[in-house]
């Protein structure tokens, strides 16, 4: 038996419960692992409140990320051995697998051996957040030095991955927040310039910041009536990438800005990265590079144990915290 996090019904962080089950053992293609710790996510809060690409089906298990060190590997695995020391990939759809527990089952292609500079709960902490900026900058966008790049929600640990990445390509990260309180974390975790949306003129600020060309980029996981002040302060062939929905309203296009400027909107969910396995490995070789070199680094705002998984779930519903919640077994 093994304590997994599951929940019976849709609802607030208190369906969640620390349950006793029967881990079965890795099928082909997986490898079970035990786990030290794991990140949280807001796919987990959305897979949990039905408002997710998936919808859970009871009892359900959760969890895309998790670090420690593997028990068993299944039939036709290559490549990784008992007692590897690993953290896995999202690459797959919630319900599928969940990794949110002491003992797990995990997709081989999506476990990494990551470098050992590395904590438990760094491990744990690093997939979601630099995949996802990574397919958007690099994969997607060719990010390229000099560019300048608006990162919305830039307190969050995918918006303080896209930091780092951008300032390891030598671009300039322009972190995006409503109010002024998290300005000093934000300049402390590399941003090179903060602007509080709620209380500057945005559109003003990145011209000042430009010389009044405009970003080329802009990552947004929020969405809503805010996009167009966005989209205005992009340059010419600028792009826009929406990797989130933390606002469900509609995003209304401003067309002249769209057209005078040729501007790509564009949806992006990292799946479209982990689901490629050329474009995985790229995506693995770089992080596990700039991880091993020290550029890049998990920010972590909290670790909670297993047993406080509610109240973990609870501080990230809260958007108080600067990086990412880690849960240790």
């Amino acid at each position: 038996m093994s304590r997994v996090v599951r929940f019976h019904e849709i609802g607030s962080p208190e369906v969640l419960k620390v349950e006793d089950i029967q881990v079965p053992a890795p099928k082909a293609g997986e490898v079970q692992i035990r786990v030290k710790a794991m990140g949280l996510n807001r796919a987990e809060v959305m897979f949990r409140t039905g408002q997710y690409v998936t919808q859970p089906t009871f009892p359900a298990i959760t969890g895309y990320e998790a670090a420690g060190t593997i028990e068993t590997v299944g039939p036709g695995v290559e490549g990784l051995t008992v007692s590897d020391k690993v953290s896995v990939v999202p690459c797959f759809m919630l319900g599928e697998y969940g990794l949110h527990g002491e003992l797990v089952n995990a997709p081989a292609f999506g476990v990494v051996r990551h470098p050992d500079n590395l904590s438990w709960e760094e491990a744990a902490a690093t997939w979601m957040m630099f995949v996802t900026a990574y397919g958007a900058l690099v994969d997607i966008a060719k990010m390229q030095a000099g560019d300048v790049v608006l990162i919305r929600a830039a307190s969050s640990s995918v918006g303080l991955a896209a930091i780092q990445i951008v300032n390891m390509l030598g671009g300039a990260s322009v972190a995006l927040t409503r109010g002024g309180a998290k300005r000093d974390a934000l300049l402390a975790a590399g941003a090179r310039h903060v602007i509080a949306t709620a209380e500057q003129d945005l559109v003003a600020e990145v011209k000042s910041i430009t010389g009044g060309k405009g970003a080329r980029i802009a990552f947004d996981p929020v969405g809503g009536p805010e996009v167009p002040k966005i989209l205005e302060a992009l340059s010419f062939l600028g792009i826009f990438f929406q990797y989130g929905a933390l606002d469900f309203s509609a995003v209304p296009v401003p067309v002249l800005s769209l057209l005078g400027k040729n501007l790509t909107l564009r949806g992006y969910q990292l799946f479209e990265v982990t689901t490629d396995p050329a474009r995985l490995e790229q995506a693995k070789a770089f992080i596990v590079g700039g991880l091993a070199s020290g550029a890049l680094k998990p920010v972590i705002a909290k670790t909670f144990k297993l047993d406080e998984i509610v109240e973990a779930t609870r501080f990230m519903e809260s958007n108080e915290q600067v990086g990412k919640i880690v849960v240790t077994v």
